[in-house]
């Protein structure tokens, strides 16, 4: 069965009319963007797997949750695909859940979908407006209520967003980096969105406000720490408002930005802010890669690989993140890491190690072959001695002894890779040779003949791809381009989309071309045109004699939090994904930019960080916690020394230390003088900033000297070393 039903029976008694009303939804299962080639040639975008279960099932999961009873899935490019998936599934048989599907072979855009929808006279009322490539767990309730509350007291209210903040998540500016740079003004008393931009040049560091849009709203709050997450609720008007403008073909670029500017008609968009829900996008390979990690650390819960909903297989949840399917081979000596996904029968060989991956059904891996953060999809050979990092490999590709994927490739569907090739850095590869009329990413994956736009055929049938296979044989498609006995064609990168390829790659981006752009777009200032004063990220717009010294306080204790916060994500991503320390500084950097913290604040939280994956991985035992941490201190102290550059600041780790053992994890108390030992031995803090911190507490309260008196030896013997070695000093 599917996800437990819950959004139709939490509908309170004070709201009849939702419990009344079929709640309905329109999802389009297109994406009308050409990020995802060469695979959506070949297979539609809903319908490729994430962590091993097709797209669109995680959306049909949650509507259904969520208490929508009926969803018109809207299907355009590889059409076929999708209605045939869908009529051979799980969810046609649904009591109290209808799926049906709308074709067309003539749509180019999500508003031409809209407006086909409109004639077909399919929607009655309220309706949810999704993609199927949005993944949530969040309730529908509260967000349905408020928009249909709002629509009582004004007719012309026809729309409600999701939105949810960046900076509480664990979304580090890797994975930000992968979409456009957004900018909303909202009204904080009334949640009217009033100014929407989603290709913000941040380069400039300007945005250009109307200067009477401030003054008209005294409320607004600015915001660049927000996510659209695509989810919008929407009043029947929406529709008639797609067919009487036939300009409207992208939802936000048009639609949104034109119903703000339209002040004749005085239509009106809302926002929704969810806290603790999950809600995400993937609209390109980067937004893949991030919320496959989210759905494997349980961010997505109820959906997650362990829990049974339509299109996934039974796995059973082990340490540290690590997913098996009941039916698998592996060899003894393979080595499989931690938050990895391996697919029911699937062969894993000798000496072969597996780390933050996801491994599909039907797979073969040889012996001695090295997998790093990479999407395996299903019935994909890997010979022995292969070398994979940070690549999607799509079903049936073979890839031959020796070869070696680097990171950044895209290998489509049945391609095979030669005897010791090794695939080149942000490669895509297809049976398909690269379409010479390039579209732009505004359109389909296909369309008619006086597109000028070239129709592919449908490859999924075996002997389509057979004859595919053999027509390139023909060509005389010469082996050496992917070694010996290779079949594809390289697709080359076209000009302009340089940045875009490591940009909107699955592989980690380069410390160079980080460093390069959080210089170039700095994120802790946005300079407003027509006069208006610099503001932070995120924040009213008020005087500062609004501004009380309580709410200052709790709003910097506020962002402390999320700062740590952010920091830990980054250092537990850094663990988890074996990044270098070079590019754990960078991005460290950028957030101590964004928060407006300086050195002592990065070394108390990446500290923090240290401590609590030590605590985490002891499983409760006191020796075994020392000994952890001692060896995470070891390992990681060039990172913590990059920000100690002072004895203020080695201070400011001690005392750090100190409120960890009293309020966080007293579990470190009894071993806070040979951690402290450690830390002098190691070189992270000098005998000096130990001597400093034990005379500052001289005159403190007896209460505050708890750690000093536990290392009083400790202390003394630091005090005789110094004296005696400044004695030697003299003679």
């Amino acid at each position: 069965m599917g996800a437990q039903r819950k959004g139709a029976s939490r509908v309170s008694d004070d709201h009849e009319e939702l419990a009344r009303v079929s709640l309905q939804a329109v999802l389009l299962a297109d994406s009308f963007t050409t990020k995802f080639r060469p695979i959506t040639l070949e297979r539609p975008k809903v319908l490729l797997p994430l962590v091993n279960v097709p797209m669109i099932n995680y959306t049909l999961s949650w509507l259904e949750s969520a208490g929508v009873e009926e969803v018109f899935v809207f299907c355009c490019a590889n059409s076929k695909q999708v209605i045939d998936y869908l009529e051979n599934s799980e969810w046609v048989s649904l009591p109290d859940f209808a799926v049906r599907t709308i074709e067309s072979h003539n749509s180019i855009s999500a508003g031409d979908a809209l407006r086909l929808i409109y004639e077909r006279n399919v929607i009655h009322g309220d309706f949810v407006l999704i993609t199927g490539d949005t993944i949530s767990n969040m309730s529908l309730t509260q967000a349905l209520q408020e928009h249909k509350e709002r629509k009582k007291k004004d007719s012309n209210a026809v729309m409600t967003m999701v939105v949810k903040r960046s900076k509480p998540s664990p979304i580090t500016h890797q994975s930000r980096l992968g979409t456009d740079e957004l900018f909303m003004a909202i009204d904080h008393n009334t949640k009217q969105l009033v100014y929407y931009e989603d290709k913000v040049d941040y380069a400039k560091g300007i945005i250009h406000l109307d200067k009477s849009l401030i003054m008209d709203n005294s409320s607004i709050s600015l915001h660049n720490d927000m996510q659209d997450c695509y989810i919008d609720i929407c009043s029947p008007e929406v529709l008639s408002l797609f067919t009487d403008n036939f300009d409207y073909q992208h939802l936000r670029r048009h639609f949104v930005k034109g119903l703000l500017l339209d002040d004749i008609m005085g239509y009106k968009i809302y926002t929704y802010e969810i806290c603790s829900s999950y809600a995400a996008r993937i609209d390109n390979y980067r937004s893949y890669d991030t919320v496959s990690k989210d759905i494997i650390q349980r961010w997505t819960y109820p959906l997650v690989p362990d829990v049974k909903f339509f299109g996934n297989s039974t796995y059973k949840l082990e340490r540290q993140g690590m997913y098996r399917a009941s039916e698998i081979l592996q060899a003894r000596s393979a080595q499989v890491g931690p938050f990895t996904v391996i697919g029911d029968n699937s062969k894993i060989g000798d000496n072969t190690k597996i780390t933050n991956s996801i491994i599909g059904h039907g797979c073969s891996i040889g012996s001695n072959v090295k997998i790093e953060g990479s999407y395996i999809w299903d019935n994909v050979t890997i010979e022995d001695g292969c070398k994979l990092s940070h690549a999607i490999v799509c079903d049936g590709v073979v890839i031959k002894s020796g070869a070696e994927l680097e990171p950044g490739v895209i290998l489509s569907f049945k391609v095979v890779v030669g005897d010791q090739f090794t695939v080149p850095s942000y490669s895509k590869v297809s049976l398909f040779e690269q379409p010479t009329n390039q579209d732009s990413d505004e359109e389909l994956e296909y369309a008619d003949n006086s597109s000028g736009i070239v129709e592919f055929a449908d490859t999924t049938d075996k002997s389509n791809s057979a004859l595919m296979s053999k027509s390139l044989e023909m060509q005389g498609w010469p082996a050496s381009e992917l070694g010996k006995g290779g079949l594809g064609y390289v697709w080359s990168i076209c000009e302009g989309s340089v940045e875009e390829e490591w940009r909107h790659s699955v592989a980690p981006i380069p410390a160079d071309k980080l460093e390069k752009v959080l210089h170039k777009a700095p994120d802790d200032e946005v300079e407003l045109t027509q006069d208006a004063n610099v503001l932070p990220p995120s924040g009213e717009l008020k005087s500062d004699s609004y501004i009380s010294d309580g709410d200052d306080n709790e709003s910097s204790r506020d962002d402390s939090i999320h700062f740590e916060k952010e920091v830990e994500a980054t250092f537990l991503r850094a663990v988890h994904e074996n990044i270098e320390v070079a590019n754990v500084i960078l991005e460290v950097n950028s957030l101590r930019l964004s928060f407006n913290k300086v050195a002592s604040d990065c070394a108390g939280a990446i500290f923090y960080s240290l401590m609590n994956f030590a605590l985490d991985s002891s499983r409760g035992s006191s020796g075994e916690l020392l000994k952890n941490t001692t060896s995470i201190i070891t390992k990681w102290k060039k990172l913590l020394k990059y920000y100690l550059t002072d004895l203020d600041e080695e201070i400011e780790v001690i005392l750090k230390f100190e409120e960890i053992c009293l309020e966080s994890a007293k579990e470190f108390t009894p071993h806070f003088t040979k951690i402290l030992w450690h830390l002098y031995d190691q070189e992270i803090i000098q005998e000096e900033a130990i001597l400093k911190w034990d005379a500052e507490k001289k005159e403190a309260d007896d209460s505050d000297k708890l750690f000093v008196k536990q290392a009083e030896k400790f202390i003394e013997w630091l005090k005789v070393a110094s004296e005696e070695e400044e004695e030697e000093e003299e003679e």
